[in-house]
């Protein structure tokens, strides 16, 4: 019985001295870690900032398979938050600021533990360099486990360089899997819709329409109108010189409304014009590349531009529909004026098989 007593003792001043031990350890911790990424940087600054892409790369939420993630109504940007349960315990994930195609700055709490996230992006030679860090405060606990695994820094960074490996070898599937086919010659038929038309600067052209999108579904639901078909972007002006576009972004009404004056949702007509069609399955990083084979084709086919606008995208699906950016299909629209009589030099239909490219890693 004294044996037992002397061994009761023993263990009790152990545990004793371990949680002095921990508890005169360094509560606050800085981790940081970078890699470079094989993807554009507006494209991974993109991905980052939808919350909803969180569980898709983080190695928290990928390597446990019984996590549950909630998502907020906004999940871009500022004021988008998650939260989550799992085998690991339950946290949450809030951004507070962004600096567009720059950096993200988050406010992260898990089992007790509070830290703030900064996340960089830059450009490099070789691709994005990302730069994540993040200065906190652990819990008692979590030092106890730290003090065991080799502490915050070997813990969390492992953590991290997991996350960014996987980050790299997502994205780098799905940004740079896509491909572009030029249809050929269609006839874009008359429609109805509503629109919010403003100067953009093109690398937010994505995350505004995304944001119009939604304003005037909201605005269909409001007010019992009919949507009529997918949205679509009507570029007025695009300077790619200045990266600046004049956009209008839409949603098809089946029926003609009329909108109180002062509104910033106009009610507009499309009429029936003839265009030279591309689809494009990827990214919407690709557009330009889309762009450019389309008017390599007007221009192989001696077809005449019409500068009533620039283009249309149509998206048939997007972020909405499907997650995966290697999944996403738009349809681009190059009005042309329509061709008189004589047929052209180059069978159209031929040239629109040989105008398709693909690339896929």
């Amino acid at each position: 019985m004294r044996i037992l007593k002397y061994i009761f003792l023993l263990l009790l001043l152990s545990l004793m001295a371990l949680s002095i031990f921990v508890a005169t350890q360094k509560g606050e911790f800085t981790v940081e870690r970078s890699r470079i990424i094989n993807s554009p940087k507006s494209a991974v600054f993109n991905y980052v900032n939808e919350t909803k892409n969180w569980e898709d790369w983080n190695s928290w939420a990928v390597e446990d398979s019984l996590i549950e993630v909630t998502h907020s109504k906004n999940t871009i940007g500022k004021g988008s938050l998650c939260t989550w349960e799992g085998k690991e315990g339950r946290g949450d994930l809030k951004t507070l600021y962004i600096k567009e195609n720059d950096s993200v700055f988050q406010k992260m709490n898990f089992n007790g533990n509070s830290s703030e996230v900064f996340i960089s992006f830059k450009d490099t030679l070789k691709g994005t360099k990302i730069t994540w860090k993040a200065i906190g405060k652990m819990s008692f606990m979590f030092k106890i486990m730290n003090t065991f695994n080799g502490g915050a820094e070997k813990v969390i960074g492992l953590m991290f360089e997991k996350s960014l490996t996987i980050l790299d070898r997502k994205l780098d599937y799905e940004i740079n899997t896509y491909s572009i086919k030029v249809n050929g010659l269609s006839n874009k038929l008359e429609n109805f819709y509503l629109e919010q038309t403003f100067t953009s600067e093109i690398s937010k052209i994505p995350k505004n329409t995304e944001i119009v999108i939604s304003k005037i579904t909201n605005f269909c639901k409001q007010n019992n109108i009919t949507i009529n078909g997918k949205p679509f972007v009507i570029y007025n002006t695009y300077d790619s010189a200045n990266e600046l576009a004049r956009i209008s972004i839409c949603i098809p009404i089946k029926e003609e409304i009329f909108i109180v004056e002062g509104s910033d949702i106009m009610s507009k007509k499309l009429k029936v014009f003839q265009a030279v069609k591309t689809t494009m399955t990827g990214d919407y990083v690709h557009s330009k590349a889309a762009l450019d084979k389309t008017k390599e084709f007007i221009k192989a086919n001696n077809l005449t531009k019409d500068f009533a606008f620039s283009h249309i995208e149509v998206f048939i699906i997007g972020k909405k529909e499907e997650k995966s950016p290697s999944k996403w299909i738009t349809e681009i629209y190059i009005p042309v004026k329509p061709r008189g009589v004589e047929k052209p030099s180059v069978p159209l239909s031929e040239k629109s098989e040989d105008s398709s490219i693909t690339s896929e890693k």
